[in-house]
């Protein structure tokens, strides 16, 4: 297992796909130093990216002010022709990209192209959604005068992006920006730069002008707080922790940017008494252990009613026992590595304290033979509320199941929560479905399926699990401004 990922990244159809230079103002450039990556799995080095200083961020900025002028310029039209050729381009070399996605996140194979797949679809979507970018005629409240708005393009944008999507939650961002008329500057998670620079490679080849989109590769904190202390940055966008969205988010705060933020999750995923429960399992299984677990929307909280518990826990059980864990690109693997060490360690942290407080161990455990960014898939049954995992994010493949008794109880405890992304209900009662979707404070409620986004919808949350929308028509907007226009002497 030693040398799988780095043979994998020798046997590319593409050899320049595995891009280790930044990309700026249209540039391949070295950078002053190298940033290593390294395959989860093993903690071998894989590559060695460049390491840009804070005055490449300055660069970035001003190729994307000077790209702003001709862009937006550009009819949405052939603005979404060119992102129709990245997207096409990105399918037709998604084998390379999965393979260089799996060797730096370590995800399974089968997922990074799932993954590819995902991320083409915003491209594509955002390509037909900027035609569609509509104001509005507004009936006049003065004689002799016509009222209108008007969308229009914000400017410079910026985006952060995280290491557990490293493709699709560029191309969600980028899409709706440069789609908008806006030039885009990524600065991906240091643990997965080079699939940004894979995609910055295809964008490049696709025609995308030079400023357009741009990827700065170094240290995170260094250049995200340059890149929000410039003014001409007018709109930028975070995945990842709320602890770190509060960070950029204040500051970000002294130049008022507007800003998009897709933060922490705690999902919920409540199972009724009235609902089938080999159905219900399944479904929880794949949203529970999707991405190895390290998912915003992973079903971190178990909820299933008293009466179908213990039939809940055990086909959940069989069915968590029955996952694969190995190397990301070996075949058949559905569980891979935490992509950092300290996820692993969180997750056992979790383990050992629900366990010392009563939980049963019914799958999984603490320790991994494959090292110690490996987590068994674990299910602990008899979770309390008290628990860290009850109340904590845990960003890996441990399933916490809790009993409840009724409706109001378990909507009240599915409330008790700082996060508000993303909730999941069993249930075949209509009424109920109804309810309870309406009661839950989450900005995503998904009825009897693991399954509810993609590029159509408006991906976002809640209370401090972020601000905005991605995707659909509002994702669109976050990038552009509202204009009022009164022309009066008619």
């Amino acid at each position: 297992m030693k040398n799988r990922a780095t043979a994998a990244l020798q046997q590319l159809s593409r050899p320049d796909l595995l891009e280790l230079r930044a990309y700026i103002a249209g540039q391949w450039i070295h950078g002053e130093g190298h940033l290593a990556v390294t395959d989860p799995a093993t903690d071998e080095v894989i590559a060695h990216v460049a390491h840009c200083d804070e005055h490449w961020i300055d660069r970035a900025v001003e190729a994307a002010s000077e790209a702003f002028v001709s862009w937006r310029a550009l009819l949405p039209a052939q603005r979404g022709n060119l992102l129709r050729k990245w997207a096409a381009l990105t399918r037709e070399h998604c084998q390379d990209l999965a393979t260089i996605m799996s060797a730096e996140q370590g995800k399974p194979y089968a997922e990074s192209l799932g993954e590819i797949d995902y991320g083409a679809n915003f491209l594509e979507w955002f390509a037909a959604e900027g035609e569609r970018s509509y104001a509005e005629s507004i009936p006049s409240h003065l004689p002799g005068s016509q009222l209108t708005t008007r969308l229009q393009p914000i400017g410079v944008t910026a985006a952060v992006t995280p290491w557990n999507f490293p493709n699709a939650m560029i191309t969600r961002k980028a899409g709706a920006a440069l789609a908008a008329g806006c030039p885009m500057i990524i600065k991906p998670a240091p643990e997965t730069p080079l699939s940004a620079l894979a995609l910055a490679r295809l964008a490049e080849e696709a025609g995308l002008p030079a400023g357009v989109f741009q990827v700065v590769t170094g240290d995170a904190p260094k250049l995200s707080k340059q890149l929000l202390q410039h003014t001409e940055v007018r709109a930028f966008s975070f995945t990842g922790s709320t602890e770190v969205g509060r960070i950029l988010l204040r500051q970000s705060a002294d130049t008022v940017k507007k800003v998009s933020l897709e933060l922490g999750g705690h999902a919920p995923f409540i199972v009724f008494d009235d609902a089938d429960v080999n159905e219900a399992a399944t479904a929880c299984i794949a949203a529970k252990f999707a991405t190895s677990g390290q998912d915003c929307l992973a079903a971190n909280r178990i909820y299933v009613q008293r009466s179908h518990y213990d039939a809940f826990v055990t086909e959940f059980t069989r069915l968590a026992k029955s996952l694969r864990v190995g190397h990301g690109l070996a075949e058949g693997v559905d569980i891979g590595p935490m992509t950092r060490v300290s996820v692993a360690n969180k997750c056992r942290d979790h383990i050992g304290n629900a366990i010392s407080l009563g939980a049963r161990l019914m799958c999984g455990g603490l320790d991994h033979n494959l090292g110690s960014s490996f987590v068994l898939p674990t299910v602990l049954a008899d979770v309390t509320d008290e628990m860290d995992i009850a109340f904590e994010e845990t960003f890996g493949p441990v399933a916490a199941i809790l009993p409840f008794d009724s409706e109001h109880e378990v909507v009240q405890r599915a409330n008790e929560t700082e996060y508000g992304l993303a909730a999941y209900v069993y249930t075949n009662d209509l009424k109920r479905a109804a309810r309870v979707s309406e009661q839950l404070e989450y900005g995503m409620v998904a009825l009897n399926t693991a399954k509810f986004t993609g590029a159509p919808i408006p991906f976002g949350g809640w209370k401090q699990s972020g601000l905005g929308r991605e995707g659909s028509k509002h994702g669109l907007a976050e990038y552009m401004e509202l204009k009022y226009v009164c022309v009066g002497g008619l």
